[in-house]
């Protein structure tokens, strides 16, 4: 029986192209998005839609990374990143408005700011099905689609006046390209700070490069400038289950052998989360 067209993917039809032909508009057909010229993109049981075209994408979230990110953010643990950058978009958005989460994940992120605007709609962008499964059920008014996202979008130009980039990767001229003119774009990284107490215990764990805010700058700033910043710190208490799932949901899963340790005995009990969050306007 094919999927229905969930709410949330409805709303969000008129943003969308086909990225085959880059044809404007998507229109559902038995289970499926299809643009004017027949090329027809699935919409799965779980309520997401498969843009992907081509070869796939091979750095998404897998399925352990996805279990511990949902068990760990559930609890709370980056509850003050989730309300300052809801605070950020509230800010640029007045009325309805149009969310663009690029490497969405779960769509938390995206949740939490939706949540603060009630009438405005959101779609959120991944590589990783299994983290699209979640971010398709965050919200009612949250829709999912796969996509790789140093690609082009398969969106529609000027059509957001949010776009989010929290602890994912970055397409400043696809991010520039897709926002509206009085849009921001919202960016979350890493300070030097950010979970130090981890990586001090944890061999071999991805470490926060100290070049990486010049390349920001270098990245965006073509076509961004800086409206607001801010700073998010804090030190938060961990059990043993709670640092393990912090573990498994950083970059670092992905490597074998010491950055991923089967117990918790050498993991701490409490983290430093430091984070820069920055409101970026169109150039």
């Amino acid at each position: 029986m094919p999927a229905l067209l969930p709410p949330a993917l409805e709303l969000a039809l008129d943003l969308l192209r086909c990225p085959a032909c880059r044809t404007r508009r998507l229109h559902p057909d038995r289970g499926s998005l299809r643009c004017p010229a027949g090329h027809a993109f699935d919409i799965g049981r779980q309520g997401y839609v498969g843009l992907l075209t081509g070869a796939r994408a091979t750095s998404g979230d897998d399925a352990a990374m996805v279990r511990a990110r949902e068990r760990f953010l559930a609890g709370g643990g980056y509850l003050p990143i989730r309300q300052a950058v809801a605070q950020l978009a509230a800010d640029a958005v007045s009325g309805h408005g149009t969310v663009v989460d690029s490497g969405c994940g779960t769509g938390h992120y995206l949740a939490g700011v939706l949540d603060r605007l009630p009438a405005a709609r959101g779609l959120g962008l991944d590589s990783s099905v299994r983290a699209l499964r979640s971010a398709a059920r965050a919200h009612p008014r949250a829709a999912a689609a796969a996509w790789d996202v140093f690609r082009p979008f398969p969106l529609a130009d000027a059509v957001a006046d949010v776009v989010l980039d929290v602890f994912a990767p970055r397409n400043p001229a696809e991010f520039r390209r897709v926002l509206r003119p009085g849009g921001r774009l919202i960016v979350v990284r890493p300070t030097g700070r950010h979970l130090a107490e981890l990586r001090g215990r944890v061999p071999g764990m991805v470490t926060v490069d100290p070049a990486k805010e010049r390349r920001l700058h270098r990245a965006l700033h073509p076509f961004f400038e800086a409206a607001a910043t801010g700073q998010v710190e804090y030190r938060t208490f961990l059990t043993g289950p709670e640092a393990l799932n912090l573990l498994r949901m950083t970059p670092s899963a992905r490597h074998p052998g010491p950055a991923a340790p089967d117990g918790d005995g050498v993991l701490p009990d409490q983290v430093t989360v430091s984070v820069l969050v920055t409101a970026y306007r169109p150039r």
